[in-house]
């Protein structure tokens, strides 16, 4: 499953204060609110974007599992990285297991259009959660180098 995206774009500058609400450097709510707001036209509901110390969670309201999206920035002044929770086709929801890939899907194809038409992104490059450690590790944290 595709659920990891780095992309550059211009759009998304740091804003004054984030540096007292997450880690020093680290950035991304106009991103975050930049999705909260294009989503639900995509007919996701979410919810209020919110402060984590690696960047900005933005909740997806989805009665089957907790799905989120993070954003953050990524290596360059204009490069970012979002990526979606969970990573995995099966979740474990008390005594049963449900399958993830469907809705996943759905988002990261909401996601792309929603980058790719109106964001001004550039360099962008989709990863599943393997493929994204694998490179990250490899020392080629670059957006858009394969």
């Amino acid at each position: 499953m595709l659920t990891h995206v780095e992309f550059r774009s211009d759009r998304f500058p740091a804003l004054p204060e984030e540096d007292n609400l997450v880690n020093p450097g680290i950035w991304g709510k106009r991103l975050a609110d930049f999705l909260y707001g294009s989503l639900p036209r995509q007919g996701f509901e979410t919810r209020e974007p919110f402060a984590e110390d690696w960047g900005w969670a933005v909740p997806i309201i989805n009665d089957s599992f907790r799905l989120w999206i993070g954003c953050a920035n990524y290596h360059h002044p204009d490069g970012f990285l979002c990526f979606i929770e969970p990573h995995k086709p099966l979740v474990r929801r008390i005594f049963r297991k449900v399958d993830t890939r469907q809705r996943i899907a759905t988002l990261q194809q909401a996601m792309d259009g929603i980058l790719s038409e109106s964001a001004g992104v550039r360099e962008k490059r989709w990863w599943t959660y393997e493929e994204f450690i694998a490179h990250y590790y490899s020392g080629n944290r670059t957006a858009g180098v394969t």
